[in-house]
């Protein structure tokens, strides 16, 4: 596994159709999270941001994304952490481990499901963003 150790976080309205190694756009409004794979394959990696899936932390400087990133779909399978900004890997998965995770988010989200549909809407973490977006507009960021 080699570069890009560190990555250029953007906010955008738009996810850009060319990617650029080493940045992670990040899409409020879509609530998705969007990179080329950090091992350097060029996969396209799409992470929605979800209260039971992948989370997005913003310290104003650095963004964070947990849980980590198993990229099993892809050739390469590398998987690795986004935290601060910086690019820390992790171990490989056996087929087994993937297989049970996978089970185990269908799980959660069946459960997530039927529980939504009895519980009042929540706002999430990032619900202020929108209301911020809604009356000033979008703002495109660099």
């Amino acid at each position: 596994m080699t570069v890009p150790f560190t990555l250029q976080h953007h906010f955008v309205d738009v996810i850009p159709d060319d990617l650029t190694d080493g940045h992670l756009y990040v899409c409020m409004v879509h609530a998705t999270v969007v990179h080329r794979c950090c091992c350097g394959c060029g996969s396209e990696v799409v992470t929605p941001l979800a209260p039971n899936g992948w989370q997005l932390a913003f310290d104003g400087e650095t963004v964070s994304l947990s849980p980590s990133i198993g990229n099993w779909s892809f050739a390469c399978r590398s998987h690795y952490w986004i935290r601060n900004g910086r690019v820390v890997w992790a171990r490989q998965w056996s087929d087994r481990e993937v297989a049970d995770a996978r089970s185990d988010a269908v799980s959660v989200h069946a459960s997530a499901e039927e529980t939504r549909a009895h519980t009042p809407v929540k706002r999430g973490p990032f619900a202020w963003v929108r209301r911020v977006l809604r009356r000033k507009g979008p703002t495109r960021c660099p």
